[in-house]
């Protein structure tokens, strides 16, 4: 047996030696490649803002996809046999909106929200990031300005009846989403380098603070903007033709039957519900550019995720606007629902549609002539 004090002697000079040159090779390695916590500042002005929701956000939206991503291919289903019967544009441009939203909860909710965040824990390639956040941000415009084409639909149809008889049918209306789905797609390129306000903690830059306005702009001021416009000249229609049939009731001791139309309330509201859960988000991320970073305040990091999981929102609402508002729609989501056929009307002749329509422009004719008379005798 060996001695005590020889079991605990200092290594011998040789083992010394390596173990020297494996510290310096490893020490080496630690500075030459830094860590991924090395690669954000340690400073508090740069430190991450803590989530302060949890695990809400995850929840609230596989919720939202459950029910809404169903509920769009109801909506889908119905609407299409709704064009099929009717063979009205409307329903064309009311189909182009619900596509749009499938692929937002597709894109933004399922693979932005719950892959990513949920399932992935953001260790995700920088090159997918940005591939996917152009086809978020291409179906995200797609969605709202797929409803810009059914504004100005509607105001030519209540304004400029004759004109939109003649300009207004499902081929046209389908071509003109087709243009609006290719912009949508072009309008999401330059979003490729978007930087995320959750990951990336310097504050905005130049390019940074272009491609918010960019956003802002394609997804609010200029949306709002045009429905607030075509809006008002709708209901200023409205109010006069509505005027004018009282005026005429009032003459010939008629009960006045001017309402507001379904196909304009469903317009409205549809416009509205849109401009009041995107508004949050919209001046959320122009607090971000100029304030307040996301990354850095968990107060404005809250905001965003609560003005987020409002915008998403919207891709879900419209198939209870339009059960609130239309019995037709009602009817044909009860017929999908307990599997009944497309029940549609039977085709008349061209003859007998050609003279229907020129029956209904000549009462259109005579109808204003008939105001204008009755404008010169008073």
């Amino acid at each position: 047996m060996f001695p005590l004090h020889q079991a605990l002697k200092p290594p011998t000079h040789s083992l010394w030696w390596h173990w020297r040159i494996l510290r310096a090779m490893i020490d080496w390695h630690n500075d030459t490649v830094p860590s991924h916590q090395e690669e954000e500042p340690s400073t508090d002005e740069y430190r991450k803002s803590d989530c302060v929701l949890g695990y809400i956000p995850v929840i609230y939206y596989s919720i939202l996809l459950c029910v809404g991503f169903p509920v769009n291919i109801l909506t889908l289903v119905a609407l299409s046999r709704l064009t099929a019967r009717t063979q009205k544009a409307l329903y064309v441009y009311l189909m182009a909106l619900t596509s749009s939203d499938l692929l937002s909860q597709l894109f933004i909710i399922f693979v932005g929200f719950l892959l990513e965040t949920a399932v992935f824990h953001r260790e995700v390639p920088t090159i997918l990031l940005r591939s996917v956040s152009v086809l978020e941000f291409a179906a995200n415009h797609a969605s709202i300005w797929a409803t810009v084409p059914l504004t100005i639909d509607r105001y030519v149809a209540l304004c400029h009846p004759l004109l939109h008889r003649q300009i207004s049918y499902p081929a046209r209306a389908r071509r003109i989403v087709g243009v609006v789905q290719a912009l949508a797609l072009a309008s999401g390129v330059p979003f490729f380098w978007w930087s995320d306000m959750w990951r990336v903690g310097r504050p905005p830059g130049r390019v940074d603070s272009v491609l918010i306005w960019t956003h802002v702009t394609i997804i609010y001021f200029l949306p709002c903007s045009i429905f607030l416009v075509l809006n008002s000249l709708i209901v200023l229609c409205l109010r006069r033709r509505q005027h004018r049939c009282q005026d005429e009731c009032r003459q010939q001791h008629l009960a006045p039957a001017g309402r507001l139309g379904k196909t304009t309330a469903m317009l409205l509201a549809i416009t509205s519900v849109f401009a009041v859960l995107w508004a949050p988000r919209t001046a959320v991320v122009l607090y971000h550019l100029y304030v307040s970073s996301v990354h850095r305040n968990w107060r404005v990091h809250l905001a965003y995720d609560l003005a987020n999981m409002l915008a998403m929102l919207n891709t879900a609402v419209n198939f209870f606007l339009y059960c609130f508002v239309s019995k037709r729609f009602r009817g044909v989501v009860k017929d999908v629902l307990l599997l009944r056929g497309a029940q549609l009307h039977p085709q008349r002749p061209c003859h007998q549609r050609q003279a229907s329509a020129n029956a209904s422009n000549s009462s259109l004719s005579s109808g204003a002539m008939r105001s204008h008379r009755h404008a010169n005798i008073v």
